[in-house]
């Protein structure tokens, strides 16, 4: 089996709330990302998401949880020694037009964490500026324009340029293609898709949209209130969700094959309040087959088939 590069052991994020009291985005989160892979997150908007992205390259501080990178805990570095890693752990933002200063060139943007993280020369940074514009199909020549100067779906690929230019071995998109049409965002993905290939990348792929997740993922993994309730292959996971908020999720995405029909599920009630979660499943409130047992007793993640692992009492998948 592949070894897992980024390692996170009961993960837990927490930002100030109402009244002194605390909110918890993370809920003693556990996950692997497997070296090469591409694992997609979803989930409805709140649901922490991006929080766990920027949590596993330590842009947020955890309040407690361990997350190891390639067999060392970044929980425990500091200064000089967490410069260093850092290099080795990028982000694609999800806004190409506020993700870019306006004021740089664009050759100086891209190369910034070549000459902050690899202490590159100027002249090594040069070259690898004009490679990656060249990589990402905007062209070496474009170095000396501004971002004002380009397309949003052009911003995004000078944010790819400059998330490789450090040449990572884990990547955390996050919502990268959401603010762009849908022909560019297809662009951006099979981009992406190669450059995973290519490099030998690991990604974290974040979005709410499960049509792109199943064009790019090998893994999906969701995500509800703060904690993961589902991973599965990919295959797995679209052909029969284990969770019935992840049934609930798969039965939004519009059907395109003709004579395939697909029965919506609308989930009744609104997202928990975070600061105030149920007690037991937190998803019981809203789910359509929740017992007694869900409310009394918080289920674990538990794995039910080797290409899966569910969070819940009464999973809707037993066998593969």
């Amino acid at each position: 089996m592949t070894a897992a590069l980024i390692q996170a052991r009961e993960l837990r994020v927490e930002y100030p709330g109402r009244a002194g009291g605390r909110v918890r985005a993370l809920r003693d989160v556990d996950l692997d990302i497997l070296q090469g892979e591409t694992l997609g997150l979803v989930g409805e908007s709140g649901c922490g998401k991006s929080t766990l992205g920027r949590a596993l390259l330590r842009v947020i501080e955890p309040a407690s949880g361990r997350i190891e990178f390639d067999g060392t805990d970044l929980t425990r570095l500091r200064g000089r020694q967490l410069r260093r890693t850092r290099a080795e752990l990028q982000m694609v933002f999800q806004d190409p037009f506020g993700s870019l200063n306006p004021r740089r060139r664009i050759a100086d943007i891209v190369a910034e964490p070549l000459l902050r993280a690899r202490g590159a020369t100027r002249a090594e940074a040069t070259k690898t500026v004009a490679e990656l514009l060249d990589l990402v199909g905007l062209g070496a020549e474009v170095g000396g324009r501004r971002p004002h100067e380009f397309s949003g779906g052009q911003r995004q690929r000078i944010g790819i340029a400059r998330a490789l230019a450090s040449s990572p071995q884990f990547v955390v998109a996050d919502e990268a293609v959401s603010a762009l049409d849908v022909s560019i965002q297809a662009q951006v993905l099979n981009l992406l898709s190669d450059l995973v290939r290519d490099r030998g990348l690991t990604m974290l792929f974040i979005s709410h949209d499960l049509g792109v997740v199943r064009h790019i993922a090998d893994r999906i993994a969701v995500m509800y209130l703060g904690q993961i309730i589902e991973i599965a292959t990919r295959d797995a996971f679209f052909a029969a969700p284990a969770h019935p908020y992840s049934r609930a999720l798969l039965s939004s995405v519009p059907v395109l094959r003709p004579g395939e029909k697909r029965e919506q599920e609308v989930l009744e009630g609104e997202l928990p309040d975070p600061a105030n979660p149920p007690e037991g499943c937190l998803f019981r409130t809203r789910c359509p087959i929740a017992t007694e047992e869900c409310r009394t007793t918080a289920p674990e993640l538990r794995e039910i088939t080797p290409s899966r692992s569910v969070r819940c009492h009464l999973p809707l998948v037993t066998s593969e």
